[in-house]
């Protein structure tokens, strides 16, 4: 293992050592071994804490403002289930347990001066700041219905391509949307943030941008139900 610390907290941070992780503990249909991450603990809180202390600089590019997030968001994800593993499904971890209405709610990660939650990350940084509905199928929940988490990292100089890729792999992926010319049974993902999909066209324009499915415009919509359980 080769760690690649920064000089500075305006220095944009290597990936590196989440890259070898996530292609450690990560299968290419993106089932997670999070007991790996247990076991490989002290490099993994190496990269969560390169995280914390080089917060985004508006000096840096698009792509790799953008990146940190998305890696940043999947990494604290993966921090979250494995400070508290075994747990079934992510959902658990909201109510008492700490004190808030949902995961996405705990207040358990800093980055620079900022204590903040996955929804923080999720709403605040990558919906608010990059207008980009492709990160709806890099950041990943810890759930089945979820995108899959890719077992390498995100990075600004190959990060279109692989934001095209993730969009590719979700819709032709038939556990979690199922594809036909005349009609959609597609994930909720795209009920809930219907919004970021139409702001140029319509849902289906939008899905014919990522799909070899010819569909059509009048095609029917259904929603499928979202899995949960944990992406073990």
């Amino acid at each position: 293992m080769v760690w690649l610390p920064c000089s500075g907290q305006s220095q944009v941070p290597s990936h590196a050592v989440f890259d070898e992780l996530l292609h450690k503990h990560v299968t290419l249909d993106g089932r997670v071994n999070y007991l790996g991450f247990v076991k490989d603990s002290i490099t993994f809180s190496h990269y969560l804490r390169i995280l914390s202390e080089h917060p985004p600089q508006s000096t840096w590019s698009v792509n790799e403002r953008k990146a940190f997030w998305i890696n940043a968001y999947n990494a604290f994800t993966i921090k979250l289930i494995i400070d508290n593993y075994p747990v079934k499904s992510i959902k658990d971890l909201g109510g008492w347990i700490y004190k808030v209405n949902t995961p996405w709610d705990i207040q358990f990660l800093r980055i620079g001066s900022e204590t903040m939650d996955l929804n923080n990350i999720e709403h605040d940084k990558l919906r608010a700041d990059f207008d980009d509905p492709r990160i709806h199928f890099a950041i990943v929940c810890a759930s089945k219905s979820c995108p899959k988490l890719v077992n390498a990292s995100y990075e600004a100089a190959s990060l279109e391509s692989q934001l095209d890729q993730a969009a590719r792999d979700f819709l032709s992926d038939t556990s979690r949307n199922k594809i036909a010319t005349d009609q959609l049974e597609i994930s909720s993902i795209f009920k809930w943030y219907r919004g970021d999909f139409t702001k140029s066209g319509s849902l289906v324009d939008y899905i014919n941008n990522y799909t070899t499915i010819s569909i059509n415009s009048n095609a029917r919509i259904s929603f499928l139900d979202y899995d949960w359980t944990l992406n073990e």
